[in-house]
C-alpha cells in the first residue's frame, strides 16, 4: 500500500507539475485566442513567431543575452568555487555564507541596488547594455557557484595532487586534471544561467535601454495589451522554450552519468593498480 500510495502521489504531482504546460503546448497549435475553447488546428503562431520582426529582434537580443551573460557567470561562478574550495575550511564557510545572500534575496532589492551602484555611484549610462550585462552576471554568478561546488567535492583530489607530484604546475592541473571531473557541474551552472536570464523581469526591466526588450520585458507589456496576435504567438514561443529545456537536462543527465561512470572506472582500475 505504501507503495502505490508513493506512486500515486508521484504521479499526483508530475501531472500538477506538467499539465499547464502540456495544456499550453496545445493550445499554440490552435487558432484560439483565449484559453477555453480548442478551434481548428494551425500552425499560424509558430509563422507569426519567426516572421514578425519585433518578435524575431526580441528572441535574438534574449538568446544574446542570455548565453553572453551565462559565459561570463560560469567563468565567474566556476574560478570563484575552485577557488574557495582551496582557499581552507574557514574562506569556504565564509564565501559560501556569503554567496548564498544573492540566491534567497528578493530579485527586487537586487534590482533596486544594482540601479543606485552602478548609475548613481560608478556613473554607468543608465539604461545601458552594459548595466543589463552586470545585472545578469550578478543574478547568475551564484547560481553558477552552487552548482559546481558539489562536484568539486565529490571529485578525486587525489589525482590533482599526484598531477602536482608529477610536476605540472597548478594551472595545467587545473585545466587538465580538475576541469574535466567537474565538468558537468559547469554545464548545469551554464544551463541553469541561461534559464535564470530568459527568465529574469526585475533586473531587466531596471537596466535594460528603452528600446530593447527581452523575453520576460516582451511578455508582460504584449499582455497588459490587446494584441491577440503577439499573445498567442508567445504560446508559441513558451512551448519551444520548454521543448528546448527538456532537451538540455536530458543532455546534462546524460553527460553527468557518462562522467560519474569514466570516475568509476579510473577509480577501480586506480585500485587494482
Amino acid at each position: 500500500m505504501k507503495k502505490v500510495f508513493g506512486r500515486v502521489f508521484l504521479a499526483l504531482m508530475i501531472l500538477i507539475l506538467y499539465l499547464p504546460i502540456f495544456v499550453l503546448a496545445v493550445y499554440s497549435f490552435t487558432d484560439s485566442a483565449n484559453i477555453g475553447a480548442i478551434h481548428g488546428f494551425t500552425l499560424k503562431n509558430y509563422e507569426t513567431l519567426f516572421t514578425k520582426p519585433d518578435l524575431r529582434a526580441m528572441i535574438a537580443g534574449t538568446l544574446l543575452l542570455a548565453i553572453g551573460s551565462a559565459f561570463v557567470s560560469t567563468v565567474l561562478g566556476t574560478l570563484g568555487a575552485v577557488g574557495v574550495f582551496y582557499s581552507g575550511r574557514f574562506g569556504n564557510a565564509v564565501v559560501g555564507a556569503l554567496n548564498q545572500v544573492p540566491v534567497v534575496n528578493a530579485e527586487v532589492v537586487t534590482a533596486f541596488s544594482l540601479c543606485i551602484l552602478l548609475i548613481g555611484v560608478c556613473g554607468v549610462d543608465k539604461g545601458s547594455f552594459i548595466s543589463l550585462l552586470i545585472g545578469h552576471v550578478v543574478l547568475e554568478a551564484p547560481f553558477v557557484y552552487l552548482s559546481v561546488v558539489p562536484r568539486l567535492k565529490q571529485m578525486d583530489n587525489s589525482l590533482y595532487e599526484a598531477a602536482l607530484d608529477l610536476g605540472a604546475s597548478p594551472t595545467v592541473a587545473l585545466r587538465r586534471v580538475v576541469l574535466p571531473q567537474i565538468f558537468p557541474g559547469v554545464v548545469s551552472g551554464f544551463a541553469l544561467a541561461v534559464t535564470l536570464s530568459l527568465d529574469d523581469y526585475f533586473i531587466t526591466s531596471y537596466t535594460k535601454p528603452a528600446t530593447f526588450d527581452t523575453i520576460s520585458t516582451y511578455v508582460v507589456n504584449a499582455t497588459r495589451g490587446s494584441q491577440t496576435e503577439i499573445k498567442t504567438a508567445l504560446w508559441a514561443l513558451s512551448t519551444i522554450i520548454f521543448v528546448v529545456v527538456v532537451l538540455m537536462v536530458f543532455v546534462m543527465n546524460m553527460t553527468g552519468n557518462r562522467s560519474d561512470k569514466d570516475g568509476k572506472r579510473a577509480g577501480a582500475g586506480n585500485e587494482k593498480e
